[in-house]
């Protein structure tokens, strides 16, 4: 306790030395809250990267990337006097007891399940006396990735009723939705020479159709983020072996016609399930 003590010390030395505006890190002391919530953001997605690939060693390194961002704001705070890394830390361990109370109190909690709800209820009064008149959607985080944000506020939804109550008109949603795509595509293709078809229409659309898709892994129990990020390395895998056929055979990809890909696809699934 007293190394890990020791070590979080050190780490706040550390980023005070860097801060120093005489001798210092000409980076770190030029940045602000703003300028590195992208730095954070990237490293969040690197742990989530380390956990599905299964490398500890790498999660290790990359929590600790982490915990330096957070280390990072606090130390801006405490330079303007608005808090320093000891608050954050009180913070949290308060949080954490009061919505805890079947652990730090007398509550009772059977499952996980109902350990959920009783986290969310208490997340809304909080969120309700910070702001008397918020509604159900309210204070769901506008910077979140566009997917995980979906599906925040279809959850909320539904905890107040507005959800189906299974999976099949979820289907039925979908397939209204792409058929709504399609038919603004078409028009497009057929607005004669000159005439501008309303492109934020399609937009529009395509956006419903991906709220759609989202909400279609909710009751599919699956998180969409995780299923994307997934799908897209597969994509990138198989057609990192196309390219390797396409070469093995001599032949240039960029001069490969949709036959020709759609065949070395077809290999390439063929070979995975082998």
């Amino acid at each position: 306790m007293n190394t890990t003590l020791n070590n979080i010390d050190k780490l706040r030395e550390i980023m005070v030395a860097l801060r120093d505006p005489d001798t210092g890190c000409p980076w770190d002391q030029a940045q602000d809250f703003a300028s590195i919530v992208p730095h954070t953001l990237e490293e969040a997605y690197e742990v989530a990267e380390a956990i599905e690939a299964g490398d500890m060693g790498e999660l290790r390194g990359e929590l600790g990337d982490l915990l330096f961002q957070v280390i990072f704001y606090a130390r801006l705070a405490e330079e303007q006097g608005l808090f320093d890394f000891e608050q954050v830390a009180a913070g949290i361990v308060d949080k954490l007891v009061r919505r805890h109370p079947h652990v730090f109190a007398d509550a009772s909690v059977a499952t996980a399940e109902a350990q959920t709800l009783a986290w969310e209820a208490s997340k809304a009064r909080e969120r309700a006396e910070k702001m008397e008149d918020a509604g159900a959607l309210a204070g769901v985080a506008v910077a979140l990735p566009a997917m995980t944000r979906a599906v925040k506020l279809q959850k909320r939804a539904a905890r107040v009723g507005f959800d189906w109550p299974e999976i099949a008109p979820v289907f039925a949603k979908v397939q209204e939705e792409l058929e709504e795509v399609q038919a603004e595509v078409q028009a497009e293709v057929q607005a004669e020479v000159g005439e501008k078809h309303n492109q934020a229409r399609i937009e529009e659309e395509i956006g419903d159709l991906l709220f759609a898709c989202t909400n279609l892994a909710r009751h599919a129990h699956v998180e969409p983020e995780t299923a994307l990020r997934q799908a897209s390395r597969k994509f990138e895998r198989r057609f990192a072996r196309m390219e390797a056929m396409a070469m093995a055979q001599g032949k240039a990809v960029s001069a490969l016609d949709l036959d020709a890909w759609e065949t070395l696809w077809e290999n390439v699934k063929t070979g995975e399930s082998r």
